[in-house]
């Protein structure tokens, strides 16, 4: 088995949100609203903790709502986000994730947003590995990371060895 190397500790890891938080902060300082989408477990963990660090620095409101990909992400894959298109309808509207590897995930999930009218519409990512296989990219970046297609990039945001991982 392939050892796996840190890349961030819990403690880089909390410096790449705070700095994210603004980043988003400076690119939305005029919006009164921010709806933060987190896909899956890892993606609403983030969008909480960016949350938290703009509550503290700016009077944005912010909104987090999850939203759930089968990540086999075929023709037939489900999606369901926890809030209803009205709460977004003309907001400021960022997607965020852990990983951006081919950007077959957040494709897939801007796809839910293109029959609503929303002020802008960014994406966040915590690592972007620089694959892109589609045609989308992170306007917010913790840590651009270029590996081989070999390697794979773990986020581990819940266990006792939290951080960054390279395998």
């Amino acid at each position: 088995m392939k050892e796996k190397i840190n890349i961030l500790n819990i403690n880089q890891v909390n410096q790449k949100i705070n700095r994210l938080a603004w980043q988003v902060y400076e690119n939305n300082f005029q919006q009164k609203e921010i709806v933060l989408i987190g896909i899956n477990k890892k993606g609403l963990f983030l969008a909480e903790k960016i949350s938290e660090c703009l509550n503290e620095i700016s009077k944005i409101k912010t909104i987090v709502a999850e939203l759930s990909i089968d990540k086999s992400l075929d023709v037939n894959s489900s999606m369901s986000l926890n809030i209803s298109d009205d709460i977004f309808t003309d907001k400021a509207v960022i997607i965020v994730d852990d990983v951006l590897n081919s950007g077959k995930t957040l494709m897939y999930a801007s796809k839910l947003f293109l029959n609503t009218t929303l002020k802008k519409l960014s994406i966040l990512v915590l690592i972007d590995r620089n694959h892109n296989l589609f045609p989308i990219k992170a306007d917010f970046i913790g840590l651009s990371l270029s590996t081989t297609l070999k390697e794979y990039i773990t986020v581990d945001l819940f266990g006792d060895n939290k951080g960054v991982y390279l395998s």
